[in-house]
């Protein structure tokens, strides 16, 4: 791969801040929001949710503007919720909090870490990408649902800029463009993460703020998954064969020497052995996956004779330390290097952990100072009668500019969920179709916004400009947008 660099001025003007900046902001916005909404509440059932109808107002309980804006997010994180519905980090009652669903998102980075030390999931990408050599219009369908799978069973994202270099040089050597290599990446995890099934990132942290377990909706999410990933390869394909049939046709056409020159391929296959312990490795990998769906799913309710383990945070987070130790233990991994690893991949998603304090924090406020059914009584006045199609379909609509503002699913997930979800039960839509237009419109908007770091990074190792994907990349959002509002529709209608 050619070292040459070079220097880009920087571009001056508006830039979007960070998601910590925009939650945070949203926190301030919702404290003072507490001066001029109303506060009410809902009567409840005796589960705890609002019952439609019996909304009414209750004295005000404004926020302190800094004190509590500053110590949300600490409530965020291990709030506990008394008998009044008063959350504070001194209470006495049920954790309100989310410091469950943060610390497992800890553990999972630092599983990650650990077999990504072991070099494992590279090897088996490099493996395949060796053995297709001479027929890779093959890998595009085959790697697109690999990573496919990475990202409807763990999120796969930031993992996948590792691989950006290798598939390009690859594709460009088989007469196709950088353009081509890009978007087996991206679009495969990112169609991955649209119809995401287990992905304990979008569908785990949603389903778990809206009182669900991961497996309900499975079926429409894997439907949707299948069918979108097959729009996907057939659009890549198709730009692929157009590219090689006419390589002026590329939307990188211009650069088409420069990155011939820029990306190299190694012709031999010791960089892709993959040894038999890196074949062990990956199938406790995969196991670590499977052990969660059967911890989770509830199967005494869907009649099926299997005892059910009634799984939930804690007792997934205890399953990945244990499928770390075991991979790090098969790796032959010293305590030192176990460690370092397990820290170091913690740490990649501790950022993810904090978002999820963050944006908690915006409900405590909410919840505080009472006006969170206020916005609940809103949203049904306005959303009572467009029926449960209209509804998904409108909560779809929602979801997409905040995925832009928030392009963290697990930020989103806590901001939406807690609210969005009580809502749907008064259309009669189920709560699981609302994870499922959630997990949907941040998957989409995903696959394109500057505000995510997947895309642009992707964009730069294969120097292809923003623009142009954006312009080549519109069709298929499109057909992604019209899956999902078909789906979502269908979903409610059968529900």
């Amino acid at each position: 791969m050619s070292d040459t660099t070079t220097e880009v001025e920087p571009r001056r003007g508006f830039k979007l801040p960070s998601a910590y900046t925009i939650l945070f902001a949203l926190i301030v916005i919702t404290a003072i929001a507490t001066w001029i909404v109303p506060a009410g509440v809902y009567k409840t059932d005796k589960s705890g949710a609002p019952i439609p109808g019996t909304y009414h107002s209750v004295d005000s309980h404004p926020a302190r503007i800094l004190v509590d804006s500053l110590t949300a997010p600490i409530n965020g994180l291990y709030g506990i919720e008394n008998g009044k519905g008063n959350i504070n980090y001194y209470n006495s009652g049920t954790l309100f909090g989310a410091i469950d669903v943060a610390l497992f998102i800890i553990v999972i980075g630092g599983f990650l870490g650990v077999t990504m030390q072991t070099g494992a999931i590279q090897a088996g990408i490099g493996r395949l990408v060796n053995r297709l050599r001479g027929r890779e219009r093959w890998m595009i369908p085959i790697l697109m649902t690999v990573f496919a799978l990475g990202g409807t069973s763990y999120g796969m994202a930031e993992e996948s800029l590792a691989f950006y270099s290798l598939v390009i040089a690859v594709m460009i050597a088989a007469g196709y463009d950088a353009l081509t290599g890009a978007a087996i990446v991206l679009l495969g995890c990112g169609i991955g993460t649209f119809g995401s099934t287990i992905n304990p990132f979008a569908t785990g942290i949603a389903s778990g703020f809206a009182g669900v377990s991961i497996s309900d909706g499975l079926v429409l999410r894997l439907v949707m998954l299948v069918v979108g990933l097959g729009l996907g390869i057939f659009f890549v394909l198709r730009y692929a064969d157009r590219v090689k049939a006419d390589p002026s046709r590329s939307v990188v056409a211009d650069m088409q020497e420069e990155n011939a020159k820029h990306f190299s391929v190694e012709t031999g296959d010791d960089d892709a052995a993959m040894s038999g312990q890196q074949k062990v490795i990956l199938l406790v990998f995969a196991l670590a996956f499977l052990v969660m769906m059967y911890g989770v799913i509830p199967w005494e309710d869907l009649n099926i004779g299997i005892p059910t383990l009634w799984w939930w945070f804690p007792e997934m987070t205890a399953s990945f330390i244990l499928f770390s130790i075991v991979i790090g233990v098969i790796g032959q991994m010293s305590e030192l290097n176990f460690t370092n690893a397990f820290v170091d991949g913690a740490r990649d998603l501790l950022g993810v952990a904090l978002i999820i304090g963050i944006a908690r924090g915006i409900t405590v406020i909410m919840n505080n100072g009472q006006i969170t059914d206020t916005v609940l009584n809103w949203a049904e006045q306005a959303l009572g009668d467009v029926g449960q199609a209209g509804f998904a379909i409108v909560m779809f609509g929602l979801f997409l500019p905040l995925s832009f503002l928030i392009p963290s699913s697990s930020g989103l997930a806590t901001v939406a969920m807690p609210i969005m979800s009580p809502l749907a039960s008064f259309a009669d839509v189920p709560p699981e179709l609302v994870v499922t237009a959630y997990q949907s419109a941040s998957g989409i908007m995903n696959l394109f916004i500057p505000t995510s770091a997947v895309v642009m990074g992707g964009l730069a190792i294969a120097r292809v400009p923003y623009g142009a994907y954006l312009r080549w990349v519109c069709p298929l959002l499109a057909m992604l947008v019209a899956l999902s509002v078909v789906g979502l529709g269908v979903g409610a209608l059968l529900s």
